[in-house]
């Protein structure tokens, strides 16, 4: 409804907003909008991977903790930071479709870590264990994206939402033969010594 050169319309929340109209009048039923099923369907995909991605940054950051090269913690500490841009970038979509991004990582993601770090610490002063767990994780993140992309095609999401899955899944493909180059070359160290 128009009052006094304002929209008056509710959101998905019940909160009333207002958008000032200069200049002209509009005389159309506005209603109450809900979220759309397209948007709850296009948040939960975008949430997953925000969770399965900070389950990764986490995960590389701790990995980076116990690397014993300097080649393998630089990368895999620039890696956290990579995902890290990652997640904001997933969490941006999701506020401007209307939904609240989630923001921590999963139960099963610090149980992993969890197992790193107790690897680490009564396993050999080489970085193959790490790596291999890394790569596991790599493989979950995989998985999440390649799921995430069939869900949201199925779903027929917004070409934009795509678009960006299939952006962020060529860096996780990416840095999975990354990570599977290093662990091989540190399996070669390990068999070598």
């Amino acid at each position: 409804m128009i009052l006094n050169n304002y929209i008056h319309i509710k959101n998905w929340h019940g909160v009333c907003n207002y958008l000032y109209i200069e200049h002209f009048r509009i005389n159309l039923p506005l209603g109450n909008y809900q979220m759309t099923d397209i948007n709850k369907e296009t948040i939960s995909i975008l949430n997953d991977l925000i969770e399965t991605s900070k389950d990764g940054e986490e995960g590389f950051r701790t990995s980076a903790e116990h690397a014993k090269s300097a080649q393998v913690k630089s990368f895999l500490a620039n890696r956290s930071t990579e995902v890290a841009a990652a997640v904001r970038e997933l969490q941006a979509e999701v506020t401007a479709l209307g939904g609240k991004p989630e923001d921590s990582s999963s139960v099963s993601g610090a149980l992993h870590r969890a197992w790193v770090n107790l690897k680490s610490m009564v396993t050999s002063d080489d970085d193959k264990a790490v790596l291999e767990e890394v790569e596991k994780g790599e493989d979950v993140a995989k998985k999440a994206y390649r799921e995430a992309l069939e869900k949201a095609r199925a779903k027929n999401v917004s070409p934009n939402v795509i678009a960006l899955i299939e952006k962020q899944q060529a860096g996780v493909l990416a840095n999975h033969d990354k990570v599977k180059a290093l662990r091989d070359a540190a399996r070669a160290a390990h068999a070598a010594s």
